[in-house]
């Protein structure tokens, strides 16, 4: 195995080149910002290659590990690595920062080289987040990444962008208040450990254990989100830029997902396994009830973003229904996601280009002047209402067979999503592509340009390729998820 620091490389060049952008200062510099953070970009995402080419399909353990002392004093350390759950995700992340910076390429106008180094240094942080295995550095990431969005919605968003910025992150920061409490008491109650695989193999009593959980659900919950804590994400995605809307779909709400199985489901399995009832109706709550405000919305970013709530309320239920079909279904949902919701928003984003509206009923007939907009947007589309061949029908259908083992009546409720998904999108389709042209709006619409004809390629084969082939995803899961099976059945007994 190579020496070399892929996962240091995968946090710290997206960073540096974000200094790097930033410091071209004003805009009289865009073009040399716009080509410097496009350049880092490729650069973050081709690091991450060889996680994959390099990857050992055969052992669950931690690969591609590096070790070095931060703090000594407290036992703190530098402690990188990654297994077939956490790499999908920093290769996802590294992937959409390059979306991401040709998606503002001409639509940002004001503070380019700021935007630009924002996404970078946020790209940074995020893989920092999925390759973190000592817990005050996975908080000190999970933290950190909240800054870069936090700006990018306050500073780039929409008319309510400071309300929208603020609610976002008071929700957020409170939910990881009672993270660092309980990586505290992980701390004092493992011998002075900090290290994450340390608390796996850490007996903890069933009392101590509910309270983790509970403090740990809190975090994620906000951060999926999950049904109650959701109201801050139509808001945010409503205010936020295009680029952000993509960034918070596609990697930001995968952070509390991934929270639940780097630490709520290994460090308290029992009560995982107690309170897992708890967790799945919270999540058919979310796919059906979510699924319904979907339907009702005029605007359609906020559509998509009631949307992204139901679909991450796939991801939580095939978590605490405990086989490894759906565990692997759940993950394929949490990448397939990142494709569709991202093209989602980005179609939205091209059309608010043009129109500066997100009312469906500003639209119509926008295939008469945008036919090949109109032909991707139809594939993300029908992707969203999981449509076979495309990568939202995979992760779905994988955790609807798992509940369907599980329980029939969850798997019959989770499946309604299906008719309901299919009834929001494919309705908002309607009403904005199809007709007559409704407005001299629309009339003047112009095709996509070439590059975003690139952009939407690029998500188009990440939808499809996931869809039409998904082994090449799901097969470096399945070590890691047998193995926290084992681990959380091994626990159970005990």
């Amino acid at each position: 195995m190579s020496h070399t620091p892929l996962l240091s490389l995968a946090i710290w060049v997206p960073i540096l080149a974000g200094l790097v952008v930033l410091a071209t200062g004003s805009d009289r510099n865009a073009p040399l910002a716009r080509m410097l953070a496009l350049l880092g970009a490729l650069a973050g995402f081709l690091v991450t290659i060889p996680l994959y080419t390099g990857f050992n399909l055969d052992t669950p353990a931690m690969q591609f590990v590096e070790l070095s002392p931060w703090i000594p004093l407290f036992n703190i350390n530098y402690n990188l690595g990654v297994d077939g759950i956490s790499m999908l995700f920093v290769m996802l992340n590294s992937f959409i920062t390059v979306i991401v910076v040709l998606a503002g390429w001409k639509v940002i106008n004001t503070k380019i080289a700021q935007y630009n180094a924002a996404f970078l240094i946020m790209s940074g942080l995020m893989n920092g987040i999925f390759a973190s295995l000592d817990g005050v550095l996975f908080y000190v990431f999970f933290e950190s990444s909240l800054i870069p969005l936090y700006l990018i919605i306050g500073v780039w968003g929409g008319p309510r962008r400071v309300y929208a910025a603020f609610k976002f992150f008071l929700f957020t920061l409170a939910g990881s208040l009672l993270f660092l409490i309980s990586l505290i008491y992980l701390f004092l109650h493992s011998g002075g450990s900090f290290s994450i695989l340390d608390w796996h193999k850490m007996p903890l009593g069933m009392v101590p254990q509910m309270w983790i959980f509970l403090a740990f659900l809190v975090a994620f919950a906000v951060k999926v989100p999950m049904w109650p804590v959701h109201t801050w994400l139509p808001d945010a995605h409503v205010e936020a830029p295009t680029g952000g809307s993509i960034v918070l779909a596609a990697i930001a709400l995968k952070l509390g997902a991934y929270g639940f199985i780097r630490f709520s489901l290994p460090i308290a399995p029992d009560a995982s396994h107690e309170l897992s009832g708890f967790i799945v109706a919270l999540s058919l709550i979310a796919i059906i009830y979510i699924g319904l405000v979907a339907l009702v919305q005029e605007d359609m970013k906020k559509l998509v973003a009631y949307s992204s709530i139901a679909h991450m309320g796939f991801v939580t239920l095939g978590f605490f229904i405990f086989s490894a079909l759906g565990i692997e279904g759940a993950l394929v949902q949490m990448v397939s996601h990142g494709f569709i919701a991202g093209a989602m928003f980005y179609c939205i984003g091209v059309m608010y280009d043009r129109v500066h509206s997100r009312q469906i009923a500003d639209y119509g007939g926008v295939v008469n002047t945008m036919p090949k907009f109109a032909a991707f947007f139809m594939l993300f589309a029908m992707a969203n209402a999981g449509l076979p061949a495309t990568s939202g029908f995979v992760g779905e259908f994988m955790v609807i067979l798992a509940s369907v083992k599980f329980n029939f009546w969850v798997a019959f409720a989770a499946a309604t999503t299906m008719i309901v998904g299919a009834a929001y999108t494919l309705w908002m389709y309607k009403r904005v592509v199809f007709g007559a042209v409704a407005n001299h709006h629309v009339e003047e619409l112009t095709d996509i340009s070439a590059r975003e004809f690139l952009v939407l390629t690029l998500l188009a084969i990440g939808a499809l390729g996931l869809g039409l082939y998904p082994h090449p995803f799901t097969e470096v899961m399945h070590s890691s998820v047998n193995e926290l099976l084992r681990h959380i059945a091994v626990s159970k007994i005990l």
